[in-house]
């Protein structure tokens, strides 16, 4: 089991799953491809049921590695989901599953710990992204209803409702046509409007999303720093134990001497 346990923490192992789930994601994208599949489907079938297969191989020996344990790290749970739905028949009502076999790439960033970084920071900053959502949500609201309000009768289908209103909002918040495509020609028609979106754009785009971001970058930058702490540690602990053996073992050469000399 020792064995084992040092084959799959291994660096070799991991970069061989690396390789395989690239190959495997090459492979699922060649299948949506009709010259593809006429030229070698059933050899991309065989090469995707052997890589499911060596998954599965893989999980099961981290199971029996680390029993109960293996549950309690949430990116080999991840592993497993993904893995299990590929297992999932994909016939009849469940055919859509074969789509969402695609999903084993996505254990790349299980695998290659920069991305599983990323991920880690991203999801740390949720909360804090909270209030940021809130503001944002309000800001939407008071803007739709003064959208409405303001061009709902002579754009209808831009600002017709504050559900309308929203989605236009949205877009000029992404900046996606907001010139030409909406603002432009509001503004044939109320000359000042452009005093109701460029505050707009101003508290969102370029206000709220940096704000995002912002929590972003803090979290993952956190989420950095404590890794980088345990490695500290962890170096300052094999000093320690270092330093403690080469003093026992210049204690054991000074009570080796002490009776060389005497004699």
């Amino acid at each position: 089991m020792a064995q084992l346990k040092a084959l799959i923490e291994s660096r070799r192992f991991e970069a061989a799953i690396t390789a395989i789930i690239v190959l495997n994601a090459i492979t699922l994208g060649l299948e949506t491809s009709e010259r593809a599949m006429a030229a070698a489907g059933p050899l991309l079938t065989l090469i995707d049921r052997i890589i499911l297969g060596i998954f599965v191989l893989e999980l099961a020996a981290r199971m029996a590695v680390y029993r109960m344990a293996f549950f309690r790290d949430p990116w080999r749970i991840f592993d497993l989901v993904v893995v299990g739905v590929a297992l999932v028949p994909a016939g009849g009502n469940l055919s859509v599953l074969r789509a969402l076999r695609i999903l084993r790439v996505l254990r790349l960033v299980s695998v290659i710990p920069s991305l599983r970084r990323v991920v880690t920071g991203f999801i740390a900053a949720l909360p804090g992204m909270g209030s940021i959502i809130l503001l944002m949500g309000l800001v939407y609201y008071v803007f739709a209803v003064m959208a409405t309000k303001l061009f709902a009768s002579a754009f209808p289908d831009w600002f017709g409702t504050i559900g309308h209103s929203a989605y236009s909002l949205f877009q000029i918040m992404t900046l996606e046509s907001w010139s030409m495509g909406i603002v432009r020609p509001v503004m044939e028609v109320y000359p000042l409007a452009w005093m109701f979106f460029i505050p707009f754009i101003v508290c969102t785009t370029f206000t709220v999303l940096n704000l995002f971001i912002g929590i972003i970058v803090s979290a993952m930058q956190a989420e950095h720093d404590e890794e980088a702490t345990a490695e500290r540690s962890a170096l300052q602990q094999e000093q320690e134990i270092i330093l403690a053996e080469i003093r026992s073992l210049k204690e054991e050469i000074r009570s080796l001497r002490a009776p060389a000399r005497e004699s």
